[in-house]
């Protein structure tokens, strides 16, 4: 269990990882660690905001994932159409705001669907927001805020960092910590912007067997970093 003495991270990313690999261990189909992987991630969700967490960005899918075999793309598809149908009666009751980042073309009409559903389902909850990273991409998400700076014709001089953060998918603060599991050690192109000054957590668990303890596990580390931004040692202000 997380001690009450420690600081719970703002804002949490993780890198859902390891799924297929897991799979394979198990003697299953790449189809069944996905399953797996989507309904763990109800369990560390949940602990997640019970411990504090007020923001929680999961990387579930790729831009690039698309290069993967079809079979294995529909079958994704047909697992998030499913999976966020669970979602949004889940977090709606929990009063957690659901979001997404990523481009909609080409995610399917039933996926949409159900996006639109929760987003609407939720958007006036206020104990958590769960940012659903899909179909993302941490460059195309900047060249995207780039487009939508230039489309409405916004004076250049007047831009900076924190004016520049509003113009992404989501107006989100900071990543605080950064947890990929499966012990691959890369960013992946994940919140590339909101990661700047983040702390990186790399368990060598994959994601399906990622459990409460890794995840207080995570946060002990994060308490164990010495945090500087620039040289300048971290100081919180929210005593």
């Amino acid at each position: 269990m997380v001690s009450e003495d420690l600081k719970i991270p703002v804002h949490i990313g993780i890198i859902v990882d390891g799924n297929g690999r897991w799979a394979k261990e198990q003697g299953l189909s790449r189809s069944m660690g996905h399953k797996a992987g989507a309904d763990n991630i109800e369990k560390i969700a949940s602990y997640a905001f019970e411990k504090g967490v007020k923001v929680l960005s999961l990387y579930v899918f790729s831009t690039e994932n698309f290069k993967r075999s079809e079979e294995e793309v529909n079958y994704l598809m047909d697992l998030f159409a499913i999976k966020f149908k669970n979602y949004s009666t889940l977090y709606n009751k929990q009063n957690i705001k659901v979001v997404f980042s990523g481009r909609k073309k080409p995610l399917p009409e039933k996926v949409l669907k159900m996006m639109e559903e929760m987003t609407e389902k939720t958007k006036n909850n206020t104990g958590g927001i769960i940012n659903f990273c899909l179909n993302y991409g941490g460059q195309a998400e900047i060249v995207d805020a780039v487009k939508r700076i230039v489309k409405e014709g916004v004076d250049v001089d007047t831009l900076d960092i924190e004016s520049f953060s509003k113009y992404l998918y989501q107006d989100l603060p900071p990543v605080d910590l950064m947890i990929r599991t499966s012990g691959e050690q890369r960013l992946s192109n994940f919140l590339l912007w909101q990661c700047s000054y983040a702390e990186f957590y790399f368990p060598e668990t994959y994601f399906p067997a990622f459990t409460k303890d890794d995840f207080d596990l995570a946060i002990l580390k994060y308490n164990n970093r010495d945090r500087r931004f620039g040289g300048i040692k971290y100081e919180d202000k929210t005593n």
